[in-house]
């Protein structure tokens, strides 16, 4: 994509990858992405933060060129990630002159990921500022969102946040900013998805940066994915509620299915707690996209593991989601289990609890069957729904929409 200018001086230079279906190989791009870098002029110097993947670099070098940067002072490095450092050697060939800001952390890790010679960087610690003449750049360390390096980096005069991870999306588009209510309607899922697959197990943390982001009252949100936003104020109330712990009356159900007995008991169990004026989402984890239960996880009251037993224990697709759930640390307040076993439920039951140790969540005794589930078993399904939904009532305070 073309040079998009933000305000005086300030230009988006990144790069748009269409094409991405997958990141870290774990979550779905159903949007692609985009790689933000950002080049600040000042009247004295100037400076480019960070920059992007490097199989999408000649796009940052061609906005590079298209804006007639003969000399580049500083490459502010926000986070040591590829996807925002992966070009800063070549950028270094480019502009030998630069020097490399960043924190003593972060300055590590591009040593060890990138090889950059140490002699290349400045290293600054934080709140400190950097002058570009009539502009002025401050940093501010804030480890866990996502990594224990990052930082944010702010245009003091112009009132620009540069928040590196935080905020983002993973949006490949054409329309930077966030002007437009469709534009938004888009851009408020793929920035929930961002925060619940990559953002949600540093909630805890997230909650000093929004306050620090109260206080700096930017003007402009400028991550280092998806769009540019000049209304802040709406995505970060969404995020207050996100890292709070408030939860949705609604029940998820991730399942598998072999035999169809499980599959019975799902659909019998989501019939009920409907009956009993709770929303439910069952997901066949086989097909589901992660990042979809990752989005519900955000704000669900209660999550139930439905699985057939097998290999002695869960089926493994079910321990795969379980063990994702429990890195992604999500406000949960209950769980249990539900599904069929030849001749042992115990193990199945303690396979899931043992892949759950993160969860602060009450377990709500699980029901598991026999073969196929009979009229008594249908009895146990009932109650368990009908408890699930005096739990989940009792602490829901969000609307569903």
């Amino acid at each position: 994509m073309s040079v998009k200018q933000i305000k005086e001086n300030i230009y988006w230079v990144g790069a748009i990858d269409w094409d991405r279906v997958i990141f870290d190989e774990i979550i779905p791009l159903p949007e692609g992405t985009s790689y933000n870098a950002y080049l600040v002029k000042g009247s004295e110097k100037t400076a480019i933060i960070d920059t992007v993947e490097p199989h999408r670099g000649e796009e940052l070098i061609k906005n590079l060129e298209t804006l007639k940067v003969e000399k580049l002072d500083y490459i502010i490095s926000n986070h040591a990630e590829q996807d925002h450092s992966g070009m800063i050697p070549e950028i270094l060939k480019l502009y030998p002159e630069a020097k490399v800001v960043t924190n003593k952390k972060c300055k590590q890790m591009l040593i060890d990921h990138l090889h950059i010679e140490e002699e290349k960087f400045i290293v600054i610690d934080d709140k400190e500022t950097l002058s570009l003449g009539d502009k002025t750049l401050q940093f501010f360390l804030a480890p866990w969102v996502h990594w224990p390096e990052t930082m944010f980096t702010y245009a003091v005069e112009d009132k620009v946040l540069f928040p590196c991870d935080f905020l983002g999306s993973h949006i490949a588009t054409s329309e930077l900013f966030d002007t437009s209510d469709e534009n938004k309607a888009k851009i408020y899922l793929e920035a929930k998805r961002y925060y619940a697959t990559i953002m949600m197990p540093f909630r805890k943390f997230i909650v000093k940066y929004l306050q620090l982001i109260d206080q700096l009252k930017p003007e402009i949100i400028a991550p280092s994915h998806g769009v540019v936003m000049k209304e802040p104020e709406w995505i970060l109330n969404n995020y207050k509620i996100w890292v709070s712990e408030e939860v949705k009356p609604l029940i998820l159900i991730p399942f598998v299915s072999m035999h169809e007995s499980t599959r019975i008991m799902v659909e019998f169990l989501a019939r009920k707690l409907s009956d009993f004026g709770v929303a439910v989402r069952p997901y066949n984890v086989m097909t589901a996209d992660i990042g979809n239960i990752a989005m519900d996880l955000v704000d669900a009251a209660a999550v139930v593991f439905a699985t057939p037993a097998i290999l002695a224990g869960a089926h493994p697709s079910i321990i795969s989601l379980a063990y994702l759930a429990n890195g992604l640390r999500p406000k949960v307040k209950f769980a249990s289990a539900i599904g069929s076993y030849g001749w042992s439920a115990t193990a199945t039951v303690k396979h899931i609890q043992q892949n759950l140790s993160s969860l602060k969540a009450e377990w709500i005794e699980e029901v598991m069957v026999k073969g196929a589930p009979s009229d008594s078993d249908f009895e146990r399904l009932e109650n368990l729904a009908k408890t699930l939904a005096e739990k989940v009532k009792s602490v829901a305070t969000l609307p569903l929409s």
